[in-house]
């Protein structure tokens, strides 16, 4: 959210917006919030949520006070007030308006969802932007090693995409990793048929070799509230 904060360090800058947000945020949660309030930041970048849109207003009015006392703004590109959570879907339809909007933090693009029995989820998808930027990154990659033996590029491969599943592998986010495996999948099949152009690699053969160096994605993390703590009661967590 944050722009203009110098020349230093992450760490430094880390320690500079929790005294300037993060314990600021607390006193005002306390002194002026209704509801809960969730305010949540990664370094410089931040979500807050509210139960009313005036208060997030009043927020977002009250912030931009208090960084500009430190020489600080928000970026204008990445800040927004947008309605979300259990009852902004219902709430739209009846002013005739489409779906909630979504927003990007963490690498995660957050939308308003519904589980199996009906109830309000959040929905975490891995930022399609960034997935392709992942994928070009591994193409090229693979150019640099076409000649490495194929056990030592299926070993950095699984590496690679068992690293991405670490973090990405979240609830509802399985099928959007199936198709970043299955698009590595092709490029390592692309990558090893052009380094021997006489030796066409069989798909079967290929098959086999993807199975065994590059893993499938399975859930390895809980829903947001028990990750993220996307709701508290009584109290703001700052991260």
């Amino acid at each position: 959210m944050f722009a203009n904060t110098g020349d230093i360090s992450p760490l430094l800058a880390n320690i500079y917006l929790h005294y300037v947000l993060d314990l600021w945020a607390r006193q005002w949660r306390q002194r002026h919030a209704r509801g809960d309030v969730i305010v949540v930041r990664y370094a410089d970048d931040s979500v807050v949520g509210f139960r009313t849109q005036w208060q997030a207003q009043q927020f977002l009015v009250r912030l931009q006070e208090r960084l500009a006392r430190f020489g600080l703004s928000l970026n204008a590109s990445k800040t927004r007030l947008i309605e979300f959570g259990r009852f902004a879907a219902r709430n739209r339809r009846k002013r005739g308006l489409g779906k909630p909007e979504t927003f990007d933090f963490l690498g995660f693009t957050h939308c308003c969802s519904s589980n199996r029995s009906g109830g309000f989820q959040i929905l975490r998808l891995t930022v399609k932007k960034r997935m392709r930027a992942t994928l070009l990154a591994i193409r090229d990659e693979l150019k640099r090693r076409r000649h490495e033996p194929i056990r030592a590029q299926g070993q950095w491969l699984t590496r690679v995409v068992s690293g991405y599943f670490n973090y990405h592998a979240v609830p509802g986010n399985l099928i959007r990793l199936g198709g970043f495996r299955l698009a590595v999948c092709r490029l390592w099949r692309q990558a090893l048929k052009r380094r021997s152009q006489r030796n066409r690699l069989q798909w079967s053969r290929y098959g086999r070799l993807a199975d065994l160096y590059i893993p499938r994605p399975r859930n390895a993390h809980p829903y947001p509230e028990d990750r993220f703590a996307s709701h508290t009661r009584g109290r703001s967590r700052m991260r």
